[in-house]
This record gives structure tokens, sequence and C-alpha cells, in this order.
């Protein structure tokens, strides 16, 4: 009877240690702690398959958190495979707000992707891993075999515990990588632009002229999608509303994807990108994306959803003279929907223009 019982409190005391052992310490677990993991997930080249390709080798701290190299699309984790868009700035995001339709602005809002189809940044983390033309991992568990052997597991099991699925810690992983990205190093908010704001710099007469045009609501138009004011939820200046638009923006005969085998692209240099549309079954919507913040505008070339355009220059020279007739502006992708109240014909001047470049430049973090 002795034995029986010895034995049965030998077996409640080691569930006891296996169950504790799966739980998190929460008393040894720090806010600094969960950042640190989630930027090691986030610069870990061994989490794709084959091995090379980290969430940062898209996204650098260099380029606000845009492709490093400065490439139309950023080749996946296989030599040859590209997904079909630009990769935006991963910088900021932590300020979207969820996707929805807004009365006010008789529109779509908020999202992340250029197309809005995931809510939440743990959500929008999970996707390049599993997507054949980005991280190219298979399953999760694929994800978590590569993660069980990086030198930061240990940390990773100090904050969530020790694996009990592989759903779960996925999950898991894009957690911390959403801590990371809601942290101040893709938040500073430390541009010229803030520092004039604050009163502590002043800002030259082209960028002053500039920043006056980029304001004004009637000619250039520019603050009437890239916010200039605070945002009202969050109270940042984030130099976007987060709606949706179909800025005719041109077809980018050199994009990649294009020439990717045709299991992955079918249609080759027929494709085309009806971004919001495809999302939410409206042709009304074909062409529309996300309005994207213009913080580290500069420093994250080439622009919009396909990259048709590698300088700011020629960003304000399209939205200035887009629908001119003789302008030279190539046709745009999706002719439908687009946007003609607030881009085409701005009647601006070259020198405007460069006004409007010069105060864009303001706006990237690091400004010393």
């Amino acid at each position: 009877m002795k034995l029986k019982l010895t034995l049965v409190t030998i077996s409640v005391f080691m569930l006891m240690v296996l169950f504790n052992s799966c739980k998190k310490d929460v008393s040894t677990t720090t806010p600094e702690m969960k950042i640190a993991l989630g930027k090691d997930i986030f610069t870990d080249k061994n989490l794709s398959t084959p091995v090379g390709l980290s969430c940062s080798g898209c996204h650098a701290a260099s380029t606000g958190f845009s492709d490093p190299n400065h490439n139309i699309v950023s080749e996946g984790a296989v030599d040859g495979l590209f997904g079909n868009r630009n990769a935006p700035m991963a910088a900021y995001t932590m300020y979207n707000p969820p996707f929805h339709y807004s009365a006010a602005d008789s529109g779509y809002k908020g999202g992340l992707f250029l197309d809005g189809r995931v809510n939440t940044l743990e959500e929008q983390a999970q996707k390049p891993f599993l997507n054949p033309l980005e991280m190219g991992n298979s399953d999760a568990n694929t994800v978590l075999l590569k993660l069980q052997s990086a030198s930061y597991y240990p940390l990773f099991k100090q904050v969530y515990g020790g694996v009990t699925d592989a759903n779960t810690a996925f999950a898991d992983m894009a957690d911390a990588i959403a801590t990371y990205e809601r942290s101040p190093e893709l938040n500073p908010f430390t541009s010229k632009f803030d520092y004039y704001m604050a009163g502590q710099v002043s800002l030259t007469e082209e960028e002053l002229a500039g920043m006056t045009l980029f304001n004004d609501s009637n000619r250039a138009k520019c603050t009437n999608c890239h916010l200039i004011t605070p945002d009202p939820v969050s109270g940042k200046i984030l130099f976007t509303d987060f709606t949706y638009n179909n800025d005719g923006v041109p077809k980018n005969p050199n994009n990649p994807f294009y020439t990717i085998p045709t299991a992955y692209n079918p249609l080759g240099t027929n494709y085309i990108d009806n971004g919001l549309g495809n999302i939410i079954n409206d042709p009304t919507q074909n062409g529309a994306f996300r309005v994207s913040s213009l913080r580290n505008v500069a420093v994250s070339a080439p622009y919009f959803h396909n990259g048709v355009y590698n300088t700011l220059e020629e960003v304000v020279h399209f939205y200035n003279v887009r629908d001119v007739s003789g302008s030279g502006i190539a046709p745009p992708e999706v002719s439908a929907n687009i946007d003609t109240a607030e881009t085409g014909n701005q009647h601006l001047t070259a020198q405007e223009e460069a006004y409007i470049v010069a105060f864009l430049k303001t706006l990237t973090d690091g400004y010393k």
C-alpha cells in the first residue's frame, strides 16, 4: 500500500514538473526580453527554406524597414522566385487600424499589407514564413524545427514556455515579432520634421516651401491623403489616412514576378494586380491600395505597389501631370476607378515639385 502511494506521489510530482516546465516564468520575463527575442527571430536567416532569408532581408532598418537593396520586388528564399509586390515599409505599421469601412471617408480604411488582407501585426508576421515565393516553409512544424535549433531558443522558452504544439509556437513567434515591430526601433519619430515640430531645429527655405505646398489642400493636395495632422487615435503624425485609392500607377514591365514559373504566375506578363478589389471581391475597388505612410519615404525606393518609379522626383511629377495630355506618363495598370479628385493635374511648376521633394526628405528618421 505504501509502495502504491509512493508511486502515485512520484507520478503526480513528475506531472507537476512537466507542467511547470511548459509554463513561462512570468516573474523573470520582461518586455525588453520579448522585444529582443522578436528581433532575433526577425533577423534569423535560418528560418527560411532553403536557409538564407530573414524578415529583415526584405525589411531592413537602413531603408525604413523596406527592401535593403531597393529591389522592385524582393527575391524569395528560392533563387529566381519573386512575389508580386514591392516590399512595403514595416516601420510605423503598429498604428494601422483594423480593416473597416468608414462612412466618414466613404471608403475602406486600415489593415496590413497593401491590400488590407489582415488586421494585426501578429497575423501579418506569420504570412511570409509559409509563402512559397518568400520564406518558403511548408508548414508551421517546419518553422518550429528551425526555431528549436536557434541560439535564442532558450530565450523563447523563457518567454513563452516549452513547446506543446507547432501552431501555438508559431503564434508565439509571431507575437514576439509583433512586439519588436511595436518597439521604438521601428517607431522612433526621430526625423528632422519631428525635431522641427518640437522646436529644436529649423527647416531650410526650400523645405518650408515644400511643407507649405504639401499642406495646401487645394493645389498639391498631398495632405488630403497623407495627413500632416496628428492621428486622432495615437496622437502621432503618421502621414497617412489609411484609406484606399487607385492612383492610376502604370504597370511596371520590369517586375520580375512576370517571368517566374507559370506554376506561380500562370498569366505571365498579362497579370494585373487589382489590389483591394480582389480581397473584397468588388471590381469598383480594383487597383486600390492602402495609402502608405511617408515616413522614411526618401530611403525606401522604389515606389508604389509595383516599384514602377525609382525616385521621389518621378513620383511627385507623376502625381502632378498624370492626367495632362502629352505628359509622357504611361497608361495605368488598372484604368477604372482612378482617383482624379486628389491627383493627376496639380498645376505645379518644376520648382514647386522640387520643394515638395525637399520636404519629403525631412521625414527620414535618425536625423542628427
